[in-house]
C-alpha cells in the first residue's frame, strides 16, 4: 500500500508571538494550512490579519513561536539560518511588489542573481536568464536596466528571477501593489498562465480582485484562518470554516 502524497506546504498548528514590553501579541494563533503542489491560492486578510507574518514563515524568512512547517517534505520550522537559505535559493521563487531590481544591472543580469548564490555556471546562468525573460514575455528587452523599463516590465523581470531556479514554490507578495490597473490585469494573465503550466503559486493581497484569479482563497483574520474555498464563496461570505488538520507525528 503507497504512502498518502504529501501537500507541498504543511503548516502545523503555527504561532507567532511578538512582545512589546509586558504585553504579548499573537500574529498567527494555532494556524494550520495544506497547500497541494499546482494549486493557486490567495492568503487575504487586511493589514495586521497575520497574512505577512505566515507568508514570512512560508517563505523560510522567519520561524513560528510555536508549531511545525514543511516545505515538499522537508522541515523547514528547525532549519539553520545556512539551511534556509539554502531552500529559498532552491525551492522558493519571489516576487515582491516594490520588485527588489538591481538598477545597474540589465533584465538578464537581475535573472541571473539567485543563479550566482546556488553556484551555477555563467553561460548556463545566462541562457537559463534568458529563457526565463522569453517566458514572462521580455524576449525583446534582454538588456534594458530596470529605468529603461516600465512598471508592468520591471514586475516581469522580477517574476522571471523567481521563475529561474525553477522553484517547487512561487510565492507572491502584493504582486500588484505596485501598478496601474491596466498593467495588473497584465500580470494577473501571467500568473494565470504560470498556473496552466503546473507551477503552484500562493498570492499574499489585500485586494480581493487580486484574490479572485486564484482558485482557492484562504481568509485570515487576527492570526487565525476563518475562511478557505474557491473564490467565489470566501469572497462573498459563502465559503465554510476551514477543517481542522492533524497535527504530524
Amino acid at each position: 500500500m503507497s504512502e498518502p502524497r504529501r501537500p507541498l506546504i504543511a503548516a502545523e498548528h503555527l504561532t507567532k508571538t511578538y512582545t512589546a514590553g509586558d504585553v504579548e501579541l499573537n500574529a498567527l494563533d494555532d494556524l494550520s494550512l495544506h497547500v497541494e503542489a499546482g494549486e493557486y491560492a490567495a492568503i487575504m486578510g487586511a493589514s495586521g490579519s497575520g497574512k505577512s507574518t505566515l507568508m514570512n514563515i512560508l517563505g523560510a524568512l522567519d520561524r513560528p513561536t510555536k508549531g511545525e512547517y514543511w516545505l515538499d517534505g522537508e522541515r523547514v520550522s528547525t532549519m539553520t539560518d545556512r539551511h534556509l537559505s539554502s531552500l529559498r535559493n532552491r525551492k522558493i521563487g519571489f516576487i515582491f511588489q516594490s520588485f527588489n531590481l538591481l538598477p545597474r544591472l540589465d533584465a538578464v543580469e537581475n535573472v541571473e542573481v539567485p543563479l550566482v548564490y546556488a553556484k551555477v555556471g555563467a553561460r548556463e546562468r545566462k541562457e537559463r536568464a534568458i529563457e526565463a525573460l522569453r517566458q514572462v514575455g521580455l524576449g525583446e528587452r534582454l538588456h534594458h536596466r530596470p529605468t529603461q523599463l516600465s512598471g508592468g516590465q520591471q514586475q516581469r523581470v522580477a517574476i522571471a528571477r523567481a521563475l529561474v531556479t525553477k522553484p517547487r514554490l512561487l510565492l507572491a507578495d502584493e504582486p500588484t501593489g505596485a501598478l496601474d490597473s491596466e498593467t495588473t490585469k497584465q500580470i494577473l494573465v501571467l500568473l494565470d498562465d504560470l498556473h496552466a503550466a503546473g507551477i503552484t503559486i500562493v498570492v499574499v493581497t489585500h485586494e480581493a480582485d487580486v484574490a479572485a484569479r486564484a482558485r482557492r482563497v484562504v481568509l485570515v483574520r487576527d492570526g487565525c484562518i476563518v475562511s478557505d474555498g474557491p473564490p467565489a464563496e470566501v469572497l462573498t461570505g459563502r465559503a465554510s470554516s476551514p477543517p481542522v488538520h492533524e497535527e504530524r507525528s
